[in-house]
């Protein structure tokens, strides 16, 4: 159905007017950018927007992001209006309360049709990024000659926040080398932030920048449909390019007063101003989330004409699937994200008698998974040769060729890891990004928003602890491991050996509602007895004992494991009991049994000898009392040196360790 120019502005000024009542009912949000860009939301849905609300999990949907999230009440008016996911009318008056879907930045899971978490501005950039590259990958691997299974682009919506944050210049920098032409950003630039216009602090020539970076670049008044119309359908043209549409827009279109101000961005704009606003836009002033039934007709027709797309794409899915059975079984696989059951028997076997860096084990075990997940896609943020996540022989994806399953992310920790949250939220592959552990710091956004959202990214951070050495304090991580355990819905894994290593990743692999990290070594460490998978997927376990009644416990994780061994083993040859608990990942620990929790680290035993190198922050929780608990931590920065000299004057050595533990004897 064509719609008039008429017709989309009852459309927009319908979306404006419930938008600040949403507002306004809540006594709190950010009315400015959806009055300002109620105009083109309405255009890109009704008539560009691949989306069946009847569907919102279509496979071969169009992804739209909003990645200024705290416009959420143009989210939600979008989402009612066209009956995605049943938002009733009531949910947007109950905006911004406790237990509203309609919470005040949008939720990934908590609103059907919202596909990311978005707010922190810059991150649904970098995301939508993630989600063109997955559709590429997607048609590469399943795209058959008359038969696309894979036929979708990514919108995104954004405005002056975003490009300035520092990642939407990471993440748009690798869209342009990827050329990723599925992929439209649609600048929402109004000039206006929350301290007063936006050339105080930016004066970029973003046209320029985004051209440098390979963009093809369009402008037109976001108010003007004739111009949305044109602009958008030259957009969809585009070959070989990503493209950004510059929408120059007013802030708080329709305020009589508020207008073009800082003052409508994030406050109610008033009961005087709105009833001004209604006014102004043709609305009765004194009703309250009000929808001419023409606005229903209008996105019940798009919705149909959407999901009659959709029943022709489950046609194309199903001659494709009787054309091509053996890819047709693989891209179920992948869109279910099954691993295999068999898959701990895949891990290889690390021969005792070879020390081998952590970081080398996990290089190896990735390579042995590879082959029996082939959805499992990743890279290293420029760090590969370090980090050893090389997934041999796939290939490496490219502007040129999508089939790939290693990427070059460049020097970009954060755009890495926004672009692997998105890569997962479009769902059909388990992504991962790279770097070292000191640069978790980076990622740490991304980390939270995928925890918070709930979606299974990984990361591997390589070169953990001051074992890095030489390369100095700046290199060598003390509390990043402390933070990142911080995190809840996270799971971090800090592996004592090459064989937890393995057995880390397949629990990491396992995990469908949480994301996870691992933590490895760049010194060898020695492959230690006892470990097994199902052990390591508790979280923590015994892996030495000289009784079952020790006098003493050692607690550790990771190359400190094998330190407290030696030092328990010197301890039992005095005659005394002793236990050590390898503890690889304490967030999966504190979700077994309160019985086994209890088992591994029972209460009969006060005397402990706690070991990480890092800092001791989180570790007092296994302490009974301070008097009984030694620690043998590091709450400083490291040191430039040799690691087996910097070993020594931090006190990581058996002797200190096993020193520690006679104190209380």
């Amino acid at each position: 159905m064509k719609y008039s120019n008429d017709q989309l502005k009852l459309v927009a000024n319908t979306i404006r007017c419930l938008a600040a009542d949403m507002v306004e009912k809540a006594a709190s949000g950010h009315p400015g950018v959806a009055l300002g860009l109620a105009d083109v939301a309405a255009s890109l849905w009704l008539k560009f927007l691949k989306f069946d609300p009847k569907d919102p999990s279509w496979a071969d949907r169009d992804r739209l992001v909003f990645s200024g999230g705290h416009g959420s009440s143009l989210v939600y008016s979008l989402l009612h209006l066209s009956g995605t996911g049943d938002l009733k009318l009531d949910e947007l008056k109950a905006f911004r309360q406790v237990g509203s879907r309609c919470a005040g930045h949008p939720e990934r899971g908590l609103c059907p049709g919202v596909e990311v978490t978005t707010g922190p501005l810059g991150q649904g950039v970098a995301m939508a990024v993630g989600m063109a590259i997955a559709e590429r990958m997607d048609a590469a691997r399943w795209n058959k000659e008359g038969l696309p299974v894979s036929d979708h682009r990514t919108w995104c919506l954004c405005g002056d926040g975003d490009m300035e944050e520092g990642i939407s210049h990471e993440a748009c920098s690798l869209a342009g080398r990827l050329k990723l032409d599925r992929l439209c950003l649609i600048y929402d630039s109004n000039n206006i932030t929350i301290e007063g216009t936006a050339d105080l602090a930016f004066a970029d020539d973003t046209r320029k920048r985004f051209e440098a970076y390979g963009w093809k670049v369009f402008e037109c008044d976001g108010h003007d449909f004739d111009a949305i119309d044109r602009v958008l359908r030259r957009a969809m043209k585009v070959e070989g390019q990503p493209t950004l549409v510059i929408a120059k827009t007013h802030i708080g279109q329709g305020c009589p007063n508020k207008h073009d101000t800082s003052a409508v961005h994030g406050a109610p704009v008033g009961a005087e101003e709105l009833a001004g606003l209604k006014s102004a836009l043709g609305f009765d002033p004194e009703k309250f989330f009000d929808v001419p039934g023409d606005v229903y007709d209008f996105f019940d027709d798009r919705g149909a004409a959407c999901h009659r797309m959709n029943l022709r794409w489950r046609k194309t899915l199903k001659d494709w699937s009787a054309a091509n059975a053996e890819l047709a079984a693989a891209r179920e696989i992948a869109q279910r994200g099954s691993i295999p059951k068999d898959l701990a028997a895949k891990l290889p076997a690390f021969d005792p008698a070879k020390p081998v860096a952590t970081r080398a084990a996990c290089g190896t075990a990735l390579c042995a998974i590879a082959p029996e997940v082939p959805f499992l896609v990743g890279g290293s943020a420029d760090l590969e040769p370090s980090n050893k996540t090389n997934l041999k022989p796939f290939g490496w994806v490219s502007a040129e060729d999508f089939s790939g399953r290693n990427f070059h992310w460049g020097v970009r920790e954060l755009g890495m890891s926004a672009i692997v949250n998105g890569i997962q939220a479009h769902g059909g592959y388990r992504a991962f990004g790279a770097t070292f552990a000191v640069f978790s710091d980076y990622c740490k956004p991304a980390i939270r928003l995928a925890a918070l959202m709930g979606i299974p990214s990984m990361w591997v951070f390589s070169h953990d602890s001051f074992y890095v050495g030489e390369d100095g304090p700046t290199h060598e991580p003390v509390e990043q491991i402390a933070m990142l355990r911080t995190i809840p819905n996270f799971f971090a894994f800090r592996p004592a050996d090459a064989n937890e290593t393995a057995a880390s990743l397949l629990a990491m692999l396992q995990c469908k509602d949480a994301p996870s990290c691992i933590l490895t070594s760049r010194q060898n460490l020695p492959v230690l007895e006892g470990v097994t998978p199902e052990k390591v997927a508790k979280g923590g376990y015994v892996i030495w004992e000289s009784s079952p009644m020790p006098d003493v416990m050692f607690i550790a994780s990771g190359s400190e494991v094998a330190i407290c061994i030696e030092a328990a083993k010197r301890l039992a040859e005095t005659g005394r009991n002793a236990r050590v608990v390898s503890m690889p990942c304490r967030a999966l620990f504190d979700r077994q049994p309160l019985g086994y929790r209890e088992s591994v680290i029972p209460g009969t035993c006060a005397k402990r000898v706690i070991v990480e190198a890092g800092v001791s922050f989180g570790w007092e929780k296994f302490s009974m009392n301070s008097a009984t608990t030694r620690y043998v931590t590091l709450d400083t920065f490291g040191a430039s040196g040799p690691y087996k000299e910097l070993a020594d004057q931090f006190g990581f050595t058996v002797d200190n360790v096993y020193a520690k533990a006679r104190e209380m004897l």
